[in-house]
């Protein structure tokens, strides 16, 4: 008879209309997984460690980071090079967890509608990615990305730098005392540096602490600790 009754407590359909019975089965189904999913990643070292080569990002190449973050760009753009070869043939190597471990939050993506950038870094001059940012049209004809004139007109907010630098390094990131209180000297010189790149390729007009400038600093990064591949592709 008890038999008979953890049956019947336990089919779908009573499960479905038991609200409470419901929420505290899903919520142990949703911790066992969690369990499953997480434990193993904190147990192995090298899954949490930056591989050699991987370093924290530049106080401008930071900026860029988040410009991208709040353009969206995520959304349409992953930075996870899966390990098949039609991937790797396009992209380069595939991607791994330790190129990762200073990416809060990690930017490896949930679809592509344009391709991935985890290795897009020096593969194109300063000069392309400014001109792609204004009209992607003028690179790629049938580009459905849009414009971003706004960032060639806004002046790069610098008021959080040093603190998104402390706060990286409260988490983990190597940041020495001299990166953090030099800050500022270290974003001028390169995106100066940028700015005069893009100066002897025809863009006299660039301003170097526009929120173009960062954006690029940040793309021209990507996958350039490890190394990469000829084929990349943007379109």
């Amino acid at each position: 008879m008890r038999k008979r009754g953890l049956e019947n407590m336990f089919k779908q359909s009573e499960i479905e209309i038991k609200g409470l019975l419901m929420a505290v089965l899903v919520t142990l189904v949703v911790a066992v997984g969690g369990v499953v999913e997480i434990v193993p990643l904190i147990q192995t070292r090298a899954e949490t460690v930056a591989i050699p080569g991987v370093k924290p990002y530049s106080p401008l190449e930071l900026e860029g980071r988040d410009i991208y973050i709040r353009e969206g760009c995520y959304v349409c753009h992953s930075q996870q090079v899966r390990p098949f070869r039609d991937e790797t043939e396009r992209y380069g190597t595939y991607s791994r967890a330790g190129e990762s471990v200073y990416d809060r939050p990690f930017q490896w993506g949930s679809k592509r509608t344009g391709p991935d950038l985890a290795r897009v870094g020096g593969k194109y001059p300063d000069s392309w990615h400014y001109t792609h940012m204004r009209n992607p049209r003028d690179i790629e004809r049938d580009s459905i990305m849009p414009n971003y004139p706004w960032l060639y007109a806004n002046t790069l907010d610098m008021r959080l730098t040093r603190a998104k630098l402390v706060a990286n390094r409260a988490l983990g990131a190597p940041y020495t005392d001299q990166e953090v209180d030099g800050w500022q000297a270290s974003l001028e010189a390169q995106a100066a540096s940028i700015q005069q790149s893009l100066a002897r390729n025809g863009f006299a007009d660039a301003q170097a602490d526009r929120e173009i400038i960062a954006l690029i600093a940040y793309l021209q990064r990507l996958g350039k600790d490890i190394g990469t591949r000829d084929k990349v592709g943007m379109h």
